[in-house]
C-alpha cells in the first residue's frame, strides 16, 4: 500500500497537534482593592512640660521660721506654704501705730482748736484797735492840755507810754489776726502727718503680709530650696509649685513642613514611659518665629491631663499627618510598577493577569492610593514574576483565593 506525502504530512500535523502542552499558570499573591483612610505622617520629637511652673521667693528678708510642704504635696491656691519671723516688722508695726495714734490725735485737736483760736485773735485785734483809738485821743487831748499849761510833762509822759502799749498791744493782735490763714496751714500739715504715720504702719502691714509664700494656683510641690533656719531674701528661691492638671506637649515643626502645622491640626503622640498609650490631641499654637539658633518652630499642646499619668519632662514622638484621605481605593504599594507611560498594576481577570494603568495618589511605606483606574473589590497582583507579562495565566496561590 503506497502513502501519499500529503497523507504523510496530515498525520505529522495531527500527531504534532496531540502532543502540545498548555502553560503552565503562574504562582502569584494578590489583594483585593479596598476603601478605606490613608494618610502619610510627620514624625516629631517632643516633650512634656507643666502647663504654669513657678518658683516661689519670699518678698521680705529674714530667718526662715517654718515649711509646710515637701515635694510631692499637692497644695490649693491661697495655701500657705511658708513663714519667716514676722518679729522684728511686729514690733515696727505697734511703734508705728502709736505714732500714727499720736499724729491722729495732735491734727485733731487742732482742727477742733481751730475755729476758737481764730475768732479770739480777730476779737483780740478789735480790743487792741479800740484800745489804741483811745490812747491815740487821750494822748491828743493831754497834748494840747499840756500845751495850754493846763497839763504837767509828767501826765504828758504818762499818756504817751498809754499810746506806746496800746500800739503796741495792736501790732501783736494784727499779727496773730494775720496768722490765722497760717494756723489753717498747720492743721493741713497735721492731718498730712497723721496720713503719713497711717500710711507707714500700712506699710508694715504688708511687709509682714510677705512674710508667708501662699500657693499660686493648685498643683504640686516639684522643689523645696530652704528649711527653717535658712535665711530668705527676695533674691533666693524658696519653693517651686508646677500645675500638673493640664501640660503641655511642645514640639519643633522643620522650616519645611510648617504648611503641614497649624493651630486645630489633629496628631497623635506616645512616650516610652507609658507603653501602649496613645494621646489624641490638637496643636494649640505654632510660634511666629523660630527657636534661636534653629530652623524649626515651637508648636505647642495643650492637654488635659486626669490622673497626672503625664510628667514634666517625659520625651514624647508625636504623628502629625501631612497628606489625608478619608474613602480612598488602597492597594498594597508592591502592587504598582512603574511603567514607560507611568504606573500600572496587574489584576487577576479570571484565570489571567491584565496589565491596568493607574494613577497613584498618597502613598505610604505599604500601601499606595489609586485615583484612577481601578474599582474596589479587584484584586491586584502584589508579587510579580519575572516573566509575568499581560495575559499571562496565573494562579492565585494566597491574599485572595482563586
Amino acid at each position: 500500500m503506497t502513502i501519499s506525502a500529503a497523507t504523510i504530512a496530515v498525520l505529522l500535523a495531527a500527531c504534532g497537534a496531540k502532543g502540545a502542552r498548555a502553560p503552565i499558570p503562574l504562582d502569584v499573591e494578590a489583594s483585593p482593592v479596598t476603601a478605606g483612610p490613608i494618610a502619610t505622617y510627620l514624625s516629631l520629637d517632643g516633650q512634656v512640660a507643666p502647663y504654669e511652673n513657678s518658683t516661689l521667693s519670699f518678698q521680705q528678708s529674714g530667718p526662715v521660721s517654718a515649711v509646710y510642704v515637701n515635694v510631692g504635696d499637692r497644695v490649693t491656691k491661697g495655701e500657705i506654704l511658708a513663714r519667716i519671723d514676722p518679729s522684728t516688722l511686729e514690733a515696727q508695726l505697734r511703734a508705728a501705730d502709736a505714732t500714727t495714734m499720736q499724729s491722729q490725735a495732735n491734727a485733731r485737736g487742732q482742727q477742733i482748736d481751730l475755729p476758737a483760736r481764730n475768732q479770739a485773735n480777730d476779737a483780740a485785734l478789735s480790743s487792741a484797735k479800740a484800745a489804741l483809738s483811745n490812747a491815740q485821743l487821750v494822748f491828743n487831748q493831754d497834748t494840747q492840755l499840756f500845751n495850754q499849761k493846763y497839763l504837767s510833762q509828767q501826765a504828758l509822759e504818762a499818756a504817751r507810754s498809754a499810746l506806746a502799749a496800746a500800739q503796741g498791744n495792736y501790732n501783736t493782735a494784727l499779727a496773730n489776726a494775720q496768722a490765722n490763714p497760717s494756723n489753717a496751714e498747720s492743721v493741713k500739715a497735721a492731718q498730712a502727718a497723721a496720713q503719713a504715720a497711717a500710711a507707714q504702719a500700712n506699710l508694715i502691714r504688708t511687709q509682714i503680709g510677705q512674710t508667708a509664700l501662699y500657693a499660686p494656683f493648685d498643683g504640686v510641690v516639684t522643689a523645696r530650696m530652704m528649711d527653717p533656719g535658712t535665711m530668705a531674701s527676695p533674691a533666693a528661691p524658696a519653693l517651686q509649685v508646677s500645675r500638673v492638671n493640664l501640660v503641655w506637649v511642645n514640639v519643633n515643626i522643620p522650616d519645611g513642613d510648617l504648611a503641614y502645622a497649624h493651630a486645630g491640626t489633629p496628631l497623635t503622640f506616645t512616650t516610652t514611659s507609658l507603653p501602649g498609650r496613645v494621646f489624641h490631641a490638637r496643636l494649640s499654637a505654632v510660634n511666629a518665629v523660630p527657636t534661636n539658633g534653629t530652623l524649626s518652630y515651637l508648636a505647642r499642646v495643650k492637654m488635659q491631663n486626669p490622673g497626672d499619668v503625664l510628667r514634666g519632662g517625659m520625651l514624647v514622638t508625636a504623628k502629625l499627618a501631612k497628606q489625608r484621605a478619608t474613602n480612598a481605593l488602597i492597594v498594597p504599594r508592591s502592587a504598582v510598577a512603574s511603567v514607560q507611560n507611568g504606573d500600572a498594576v496587574f489584576i487577576v481577570d479570571g484565570t489571567k493577569a491584565k496589565q491596568v494603568a493607574v494613577k497613584v495618589g498618597i502613598q505610604t511605606d505599604t500601601e499606595s492610593q489609586v485615583l484612577s483606574g481601578l474599582s474596589a473589590g479587584q484584586r491586584v497582583i502584589t508579587t510579580r514574576p519575572d516573566s509575568l507579562r499581560n495575559g499571562s495565566p496565573v494562579h492565585v496561590v494566597s491574599g485572595g483565593g482563586q
